[in-house]
């Protein structure tokens, strides 16, 4: 158990060291996941508008189509007036002819709502797309920036991330699974050591019998407070003076 205890400690002092690789990134990670974000629901943005324009202009394709074919009919309509012999045959056709009035009016209506719609669309596109060019810009000099940084601790970053493979592959999986939960919820800090009577992670007094028994390194102790694993000082200082 001491040895286990000895590596869960030597993985959380990688960890810090690897933190504050990442804390010298500052906020640039977020800001470029945000603009990356935000660029894509404009592109997606963009990209709705642009198919909405074009099947409005299918649909008013269409609609051309359907009102020649009733001018046409309309035609032929108008042309048998001529040779009715009676009036049901006269009203027959004076109804086809109104009812293709009807037809052709709503359709005409109806394109040019859509010649509207597709007007607004081409001006909400035109007037996003400058948005997105300060955005690509201000992406590209935040990548810039933070691949600076990246490449300024580099050689620092991939040196402890081998050295944090190594002492993973001593940690027993069921410790691992441990540490990598408390990890994830202390935001970082899953391993405190018994400094003064109190853990260190939250400055809580611990008990004075758990104190013994931590002290004893035979067995895996949480904070009651925090939750954090806690390892003796001895632990503690043969980690640290090596």
């Amino acid at each position: 158990m001491y040895n286990r205890l000895k590596v869960l400690y030597q993985l959380q002092l990688v960890d810090d060291q690897l933190d504050e690789l990442e804390e010298l990134r500052g906020d640039l990670p977020n800001m470029v996941r945000s603009l990356e974000s935000r660029i894509n629901e404009i592109k997606e943005e963009i990209k709705l508008k642009e198919t909405e324009q074009k099947e409005s202009v299918e649909k008013r394709a269409l609609n051309e189509e359907e009102i020649e074919k009733l001018k046409e009919s309309q035609q032929k309509f108008k042309a048998q007036l001529y040779q009715v012999r009676n009036n049901k045959e006269y009203d027959a056709l004076t109804k086809e002819i109104d009812h293709s009035d009807e037809q052709i009016s709503k359709l005409e209506a109806e394109n040019n709502a859509l010649a509207d719609l597709s007007k607004s669309l081409s001006y909400q596109i035109e007037e996003i797309k400058p948005q997105l060019d300060v955005l690509n810009a201000e992406l590209k000099e935040k990548e810039a920036d933070l691949k600076e940084i990246i490449k300024v601790n580099e050689k620092e970053e991939m040196k402890l991330l081998d050295e944090r493979k190594k002492i993973e592959d001593q940690v027993k999986k069921p410790d691992l699974s441990v540490y990598t939960r408390i990890r994830k919820a202390k935001k970082g800090k899953a391993v405190a050591t018994l400094k003064r009577s109190a853990c260190s992670g939250c400055h809580n007094i611990v008990p004075a019998q758990r104190q013994l028994e931590i002290r004893k390194n035979n067995k895996l102790f949480t904070c009651e407070y925090c939750g954090r694993i806690l390892v003796s000082q001895e632990i503690a200082e043969e980690v640290e003076g090596k």
